[in-house]
């Protein structure tokens, strides 16, 4: 499972470098709102059509619908993540909106590691993370560079 874990990972990040292109042009073309409004509407349907392949039902609306609306402000990171794209990758380009999001989430992951934030476990921060921090966050600033 953890080969499986980060495969999708990987994937993963070659997919957010890939819509952050992709969500740039179309947002270009047809307005960031509309292009986020429309990306949202195809992920949602297919979504729905993962659960219902996976699970044969939509019940696992009504359980997530039950489920402290805390945890519902997921939808809303993602949803500021993709209009973030959609807007920045035009002007500032891939690779420095790319940069500047995951310098700003590995930011983050350490104060929720530290703190152990929405009940997860506490990791020290030593030394090698903040230097991690550091560097990524200088490696950011520096694609904004043309």
């Amino acid at each position: 499972m953890t080969a499986f874990a980060v495969a999708l990972v990987i994937a993963g990040g070659v997919a957010g470098a890939v819509q952050a292109a992709v969500m740039g042009k179309f947002g270009e073309r047809v307005g960031t709102l509309e292009a986020f409004a429309f990306a949202t509407l195809l992920t949602a349907a297919l979504a729905a059509s993962l659960l219902v392949v996976a699970r044969q039902s939509l019940a696992g609306y009504a359980e997530a619908a039950r489920q402290p609306v805390w945890l519902w402000s997921a939808a809303f990171c993602g949803a500021l993540i993709v209009v973030g794209i959609t807007f920045a990758a035009p002007r500032i380009g891939t690779t420095a909106t790319i940069g500047i999001i995951t310098a700003g989430n590995l930011a983050t992951a350490v104060v929720i590691d530290r703190f152990g934030f929405f009940g997860l476990d506490r990791i020290a921060i030593g030394w090698q993370r903040i230097a991690g921090v550091l560097l990524l966050a200088a490696g950011a600033a520096l694609t904004l560079k043309k």
